[in-house]
């Protein structure tokens, strides 16, 4: 295990905001809905293992991981919920059976493993989610694929078929409406004829966050929630409050004159004709600052003003223009949070909020709050 330093820079987790996302979809289901909230790619970099926990006291139903040891990791921290493994590969199937995680399974060859290693510890009616590909073309048993599907089912008690799922490849856009209602058609269309030989009723679960909120008519028996969750709306929606706040102090303040001349690595950052007043701060690039946001591309909040980047990201650092700003060694900064947002630096990126926050590493401590 990582030995830890003490922390600087750190995410906080607000829990109010947590509890108000998970009400906001709550209020858009039936009651008989259930809500699978994803926890993969470390809990969308807000840290699984506090979040799971917060979803499981705010009334989930079900958590989804993409890796076998993301879904090992919940179970060995206490989180009990049922646990959805996206991708399990071939090789996970050992695991996933002895932490009692319940897997996706895309294809023929995928399901043939997952038996061989039921029958090899007599394990029977294990439970399965079958994913169906209506149009993403990632993972997923097509149409023509059902035939062989069905078959190996039918002729398998170690395989119970607990949920059958898909994925929309662009509920958030209206413009691919008809195409999402088409994805819907085929998956109902597929879900049938499976249904017909299994003969009863799996976990039918299609919409993603924006299908939540778009496409509620659609929610099946269960909805996956995932940025969603995290408060960041993929369709624009007011009522989600971004859960994450990234924030570390200050560790040194300069006071440069014109003579000084330039600032960090490659001589990128220029002091001012009347000089500049630079505050450095704990993270850089090791600590998901991309490099892009330097030279002044983006500015961080300092006791309530915006603070452009100068020179360079660092490694380890970074420094920022607090020329004209009240602050002082030990103040916080907020990388992101309500001012800047995470959306906010992904559009000076030209990527996805996804990014931004899946960018925070392991070595800043995440700690929930209020």
């Amino acid at each position: 295990m990582m030995l830890q330093n003490p922390p600087l820079a750190r995410l906080e987790l607000s829990r109010s905001a947590i509890q108000n996302n998970f009400r906001h979809f709550r209020s858009l289901l039936k009651p008989s809905t259930r809500i699978l909230v994803l926890v993969k790619a470390n809990g969308y970099g807000h840290g699984a293992i506090p979040f799971a926990r917060e979803m499981e006291a705010a009334g989930a139903d079900y958590l989804g991981v993409a890796l076998p040891g993301e879904g090992v990791e919940l179970r060995e921290a206490g989180v009990n919920l049922p646990i959805l493994v996206l991708t399990t590969g071939t090789e996970g199937y050992p695991e996933v059976i002895r932490y009692g995680l319940e897997p996706g399974v895309p294809d023929i060859r995928t399901l043939l493993r997952l038996r061989d290693e039921l029958r090899k510890t007599g394990r029977l009616d294990y439970p399965v989610h079958i994913g169906l590909d209506t149009g993403m073309h990632r993972l997923g048993f097509m149409e023509r694929d059902l035939p062989a599907l069905i078959e190996l089912i039918s002729e398998s008690p170690e395989i119970h078929v607990e949920g059958i799922y898909t994925h929309l490849a662009a509920a958030d856009d209206p413009q691919h409406d008809a195409f999402t209602r088409g994805q819907a058609a085929l998956f109902e269309r597929m879900c049938s004829r499976i249904m017909d030989v299994i003969a009863y009723r799996p976990i039918l679960h299609m919409l993603n966050s924006a299908g939540t909120e778009r496409f509620p008519e659609y929610q099946g028996d269960m909805v996956r929630l995932g940025i969603g969750a995290y408060g960041i709306s993929p369709v624009g929606s007011e009522s989600l409050r971004p859960v994450a706040a990234y924030r570390c102090p200050i560790l040194q303040i300069k006071d440069l004159q014109p003579g000084d001349g330039t600032v960090g690595y490659g001589r990128h950052g220029v002091v001012g004709p009347s000089g500049t007043r630079t505050a450095t701060i704990c993270v850089g690039y090791a600590d998901g600052i991309n490099r892009h946001l330097g030279c002044g591309r983006a500015a961080f909040e300092v006791n309530g003003q915006m603070a452009p980047t100068i020179g360079n990201i660092c490694m380890d650092m970074c420094m920022l223009d607090v020329t004209g700003i009240d602050c002082r060694e030990g103040d916080i900064v907020t990388i992101f949070g309500d001012r800047p947002t995470a959306a906010g630096l992904a559009r000076i990126l030209d990527t996805i909020p996804y990014e931004i926050l899946t960018s925070v590493p392991l070595r800043v401590k995440r700690v929930v709050v209020d």
